[in-house]
């Protein structure tokens, strides 16, 4: 009975799968935050979107995060920091909701790792780049989905986040 009722409260807490309708599905999102990163324009907008999320889904904070952080990118010197600082806080209560979720650790990963290392606020790249490659070694295993996985991959390949060997690795895995 104490098990039943865990397992209920757990159920009533986690969050709803986010509908295909919703602006906040994986797949808008992730062309959302493609398109942010190539373009200021895309990039407020973005930000726009993502500003009005208040709820309590790991990954949609990330992207939320992300936003954060493509509009300190974009911002005028005075307030960069400051939406650093909020896209690092974002990105900490998203990791507290699902420490494990490789899309998650993904986003932060490659925001830590274009800030410059003066700000003090690229601590968890190592951490994040750990849970990435055990999570895309166990594709299809890893929780990504096929797109998730192909953009995760070529990331880190084609940044070279990782060894010549660990790409080679990465490599031979398919989909």
């Amino acid at each position: 009975m104490k098990l039943l009722v865990v397992f209920l409260s757990l159920l009533f807490t986690l969050p709803a799968a986010v509908p295909a309708s919703s602006p906040y599905h994986l797949p808008n999102l992730r062309r959302h935050y493609e398109q942010a990163a190539a373009d200021k324009k895309a990039g407020e907008k973005f930000y726009q979107l993502m500003a009005d999320y208040n709820e309590r889904d790991a990954v949609v904070l990330a992207y939320k995060g992300a936003a954060e952080a493509i509009r300190a990118r974009d911002a005028s010197m005075f307030n960069k920091l400051t939406y650093v600082q909020d896209a690092s806080r974002t990105f900490e209560q998203a990791v507290a909701l699902n420490p494990t979720n490789a899309e998650v650790r993904f986003l932060r990963f490659s925001v830590e790792t274009n800030l410059p290392s003066f700000l003090g606020l690229s601590q968890h790249v190592e951490e994040d780049k750990q849970v990435l490659l055990s999570a895309l070694l166990n594709h299809p295993k890893s929780g990504l989905d096929a797109e998730a996985f192909r953009t995760v991959r070529g990331f880190l390949i084609e940044r070279s986040h990782v060894s010549g060997a660990e790409a080679q690795q990465l490599a031979r895995i398919t989909e």
